[in-house]
């Protein structure tokens, strides 16, 4: 299956490109991972909405008041989505001020990294991470556990 992470905006920070880089580098292993910079929410609406020569993608948001999973929770969210599911799966950080109404009525599941407020690039990074962390869970690797 493929994974798109898709987030709104540039990406100035030296230290954000190069945690991003090494997280998508990091997960090669395990998954194809498309990491796409878009513009606006719009563009991750139309990126995300149902045409008629693709299948609808289940779209991921990350959202303060969403559902918080332990790693090992998400891990099987991502398990199931992989082995049950055919469309592509998008998870989506949104901009500084957060997703619109209309984005949040769109997901499939608004996803919260926890009740602290984080920056939005730094939640980029905290979601590649957990990525990362869930497929080597998934997979047995030591990583999950410190080791």
């Amino acid at each position: 299956m493929k994974i798109r992470v898709a987030w709104i905006g540039k990406t100035k920070d030296p230290a954000i490109q190069a945690l991003t880089a090494e997280y998508l580098k990091r997960l090669c292993a395990y998954s194809q991972l498309e990491p796409l910079a878009l513009g606006s929410e719009p563009a991750l609406r139309k990126l995300a909405a149902r045409t008629s020569n693709r299948p609808p993608c289940t779209l991921v948001l990350l959202d303060s008041r969403g559902k918080q999973f332990s790693s090992e929770e998400f891990a099987r969210f991502l398990d199931e989505q992989q082995n049950h599911a055919s469309q592509p799966l998008i998870f989506a950080v949104g901009p500084a001020n957060g997703f619109s109404d209309q984005a949040r009525k769109a997901a499939s599941l608004l996803l919260s990294l926890g009740k602290m407020t984080l920056p939005h690039e730094l939640a980029r990074v905290v979601l590649l991470e957990q990525l990362y962390r869930a497929f080597t869970i998934l997979k047995g690797h030591p990583y999950h556990l410190g080791h």
